[in-house]
């Protein structure tokens, strides 16, 4: 099974503010010259997407939903409230990465987009990852939410390419090194 991280994150390294907001991402179409930074490319390559509650209850808050026929596995330690309009797609799961991966594989899914602060961060302690694509916004917030917290050991990256935007965001892509624990 591979899993994939693809998240933005502020040059001081938070993908959102305390309260979860996201205001300082380039809100993309004309300001950007409608570039997708390779997000088009990268969700036709999942399967699925892995998201924690928070991640779920902020795209839930975007004018239309942003993940299509894909389905989304929302990990939360309580029950979530689904929308008719996307039962069919989303599913609630309350289990650690490592059994979130195993059923997702016995069920056929081959490619996952692991995404979430708390969820990330889970898969990686677990060394459940296997590439990260970050992009980083030239904006400092200050404080936030952090991409990464403390691991139980180290996570050695292999850098693969890096490509800068003309609106000053650097997307780097690393795969994780298995023999990194």
């Amino acid at each position: 099974m591979k899993t994939t991280v693809y998240i933005a994150t502020s040059v001081d390294g938070f993908i959102a503010r305390n309260n979860g907001g996201i205001d300082w991402l380039p809100s993309g179409g004309d300001t950007d010259g409608g570039e997708d930074y390779g997000y088009q490319e990268f969700i036709d390559s999942v399967d699925a997407l892995v998201m924690g509650r928070n991640t779920y209850e902020l795209a839930l808050s975007f004018d239309s939903w942003p993940y299509g026929e894909k389905p989304v596995f929302v990990l939360s330690s309580r029950k979530i409230d689904i929308p008719d309009e996307i039962a069919k797609t989303v599913e609630y799961m309350c289990a650690p990465p490592s059994e979130v991966v195993y059923r997702l594989s016995e069920r056929g899914f081959q490619h996952l987009y692991i995404d979430g602060g708390k969820t990330i961060q889970g898969f990686l302690s677990e060394g459940l990852i296997q590439q990260l694509i970050i992009t980083k916004v030239p904006i400092l917030i200050g404080s936030g939410i952090p991409l990464f917290g403390s691991l139980p050991h180290d996570v050695r990256l292999h850098h693969l390419e890096t490509r800068q935007f003309e609106n000053g965001l650097v997307q780097s892509q690393y795969n994780v090194i298995e023999d990194a624990a």
